[in-house]
């Protein structure tokens, strides 16, 4: 069993930034693959980054384009999202998962389905006003 805990949302102007982190803590290996995903109200959850521990390859879903950069802490337990340029369009709650065990590479381009992630948090709410 995992359990995922988020924290660093809040309420932003459009242009700001956030930090997103999240603490993983149960069975994590060291070579997983660990991600960050979104969901607005009314839409389906999309994938924002993923990121395999064991060697660090990031993965970017489309509307990124930039703005994200997942990272892992120094432990193998805790990873972030820096979110920048931060737009409206960004608002939606924000959710870390995890596949224990699992390269990211295994999936490719479909590390962005959520049916690849056993273990998810609570989320976190990010607000983006103009």
């Amino acid at each position: 069993q995992v359990r995922l805990v988020e924290s660093g949302g809040g309420s932003v102007q459009d242009g700001g930034s956030l930090r997103l982190s999240c603490i993983a803590s149960g069975n994590i290996y060291g070579y997983d693959c660990m991600a960050w995903f979104r969901q607005a109200p009314g839409e389906e959850r999309e994938g924002g980054a993923a990121i395999s521990t064991r060697v660090g390859s990031a993965y970017y879903g489309d509307f990124v384009k930039g703005r994200l950069t997942i990272a892992q802490g120094t432990d193998k337990n805790t990873f972030y999202l820096q979110m920048n340029t931060l737009k409206s369009e960004d608002t939606a709650m924000y959710y870390c998962a995890v596949d224990p065990g699992h390269d990211c590479a295994l999936y490719g381009s479909r590390w962005i389905m959520t049916d690849n992630f056993p273990y998810w948090g609570q989320g976190t709410q990010v607000t983006v006003s103009s």
